[in-house]
């Protein structure tokens, strides 16, 4: 009949602003899920990157916490309580100077522009660790009288550093090497023309030191070694008999010259 409809007879019409409406509320709801996604997964992964990096056993304030530790004078291992860390390195030929340092303050060096030709000499209060005096001595055109009075002043508990710069012994008289060896040298009586040797003694050492190295000649099966040796002591005995290195054509790794030593380790503190 005329004017009379039906329902269900025709779908009602579908309004402009109401497709706006729910795609826009799609377009929300996807963007607001791949943000979520996002931050989500970048987390997850900045979190199994620290745990592989093991981070999270490491304290906040120490971002380099894979690093090795870093022990006194640069040595492998640090000391017990009670105990000087030291490191002296004897010159490299005519070329490369020598380095003296103890509990972790470099007291000689090329940088410091306090060696020289000959022997250069570190003097430590045994207590404290502070530095007293350093002296270098050319023991090949020097006056071997101004080391004596040098090492007979030494006073009791003082520690004595000592590092060779290309000729130890031209110079040296037996006073001398006397001297050296109450300090608890083993080797100052050996010493010869153009050898390498670093040593640590004390006034007042009623033993022999256990702190030297110098050179012996070498087999040739150890000829092949690196060219820098490390001699380690820790504590107050010796990890392995002190070496007795000698200037030998033969044997040195420089052009008249025996290669440089190497010595560290840990030195008891004097207790009063």
């Amino acid at each position: 009949m005329p004017g009379l409809r039906f329902a269900g007879s025709h779908a009602a019409p579908v309004r402009p602003a109401g497709v706006i409406r729910l795609a826009a509320l799609l377009f929300l709801l996807l963007g607001t899920w791949v943000i979520l996604q996002t931050s989500f997964e970048q987390g997850w992964r900045a979190l199994s990157l620290r745990s592989w990096l093991g981070e999270g056993s490491q304290p906040r304030s120490s971002p380099a916490g894979s690093q090795p530790p870093r022990h006194k004078c640069g040595n492998q291992k640090s000391c017990p309580r009670d105990h000087f860390a030291f490191k002296i390195i004897s010159g490299a030929a005519n070329v490369v100077g020598p380095s003296i340092c103890f509990d972790d303050t470099v007291l000689m060096s090329g940088v410091r522009n306090n060696i020289g030709r000959g022997l250069n000499i570190a003097l430590v209060n045994g207590t404290t660790g502070q530095l007293l005096k350093t002296g270098t001595f050319d023991m090949y055109s020097g006056d071997i009288k101004e080391l004596e009075t040098f090492l007979m002043e030494i006073k009791g508990g003082t520690v004595v550093l000592t590092a060779t710069f290309d000729d130890p012994a031209t110079k040296m008289n037996d006073k001398v090497r006397a001297l050296f060896t109450e300090l608890g040298s083993s080797y100052a009586s050996k010493l010869g023309f153009r050898d390498n040797w670093v040593f640590l003694g004390a006034k007042g050492f009623s033993a022999k030191s256990p702190f030297e190295g110098v050179r012996l000649p070498a087999p040739p099966w150890r000829r092949l070694r690196a060219s820098r040796r490390r001699h380690r002591a820790p504590g107050s005995f010796p990890r392995f008999p002190p070496q007795h290195i000698q200037n030998d054509d033969k044997t040195n790794k420089y052009d008249g010259w025996p290669e440089l030593l190497e010595l560290e380790g840990c030195a008891p503190r004097k207790m009063d």
